[in-house]
């Protein structure tokens, strides 16, 4: 009869300890919702670029679950909750999602653009892409370097026509 006792106490002591786990990997996940950028959408659902709308409801159902304010005693669940939330809506709306994707394939073309300068100083690389027939690219393309990248150049983009906006913004204000 001692050793039952001693299995429920352990079981009560794996829940706790799995409740106490769980409870950290939501903590964890609201401060990487909020460490993200602003203004990219698919880094706070932890997306790809090219992720389909139904897998943007499946990742966004995922993640509120794990950050919901009722579920997670995180300071900051609300905030986290409320980013995913427009992440999920701006990645729905059509011409937003749009917007983005433009800049994304505008990050492709200029990493293309870099890479194609690279090789040509590079004869060994430009003969093998030339074997290759273009699947040397591709293959570069689908590396996780080429990802980081991408990225970063997004983040550049971005960044650069929100400042454009803005600035466009504050003239028409000061007109009116």
């Amino acid at each position: 009869m001692g050793s039952t006792t001693t299995d429920a106490d352990e079981d009560q002591l794996f829940k706790s300890f799995l409740a106490e786990v769980s409870e950290a990997e939501r903590d964890n996940e609201v401060l990487r919702i909020l460490g993200c950028f602003k203004l990219n959408p698919f880094e706070h659902l932890k997306l790809s670029f090219n992720s389909s709308p139904d897998e943007v409801k499946k990742q966004y159902r995922k993640l509120s679950l794990l950050v919901h304010p009722d579920k997670c005693k995180h300071p900051q669940a609300q905030e986290a909750f409320a980013a995913l939330a427009k992440a999920q809506q701006l990645l729905l709306d059509p011409q937003e999602r749009g917007y983005i994707l433009d800049q994304v394939t505008a990050a492709k073309e200029e990493l293309r653009a870099k890479r194609k300068k690279e090789l040509k100083k590079d004869s060994a690389s430009k003969i093998k892409s030339q074997v290759d027939e273009g699947k040397y690219e591709e293959q570069y393309e689908r590396s996780e370097e080429f990802q980081k990248q991408l990225i970063i150049k997004v983040r550049e983009i971005l960044t650069d026509k929100e400042w454009r906006r803005r600035k466009m913004q504050m003239r028409v204000s000061k007109v009116l």
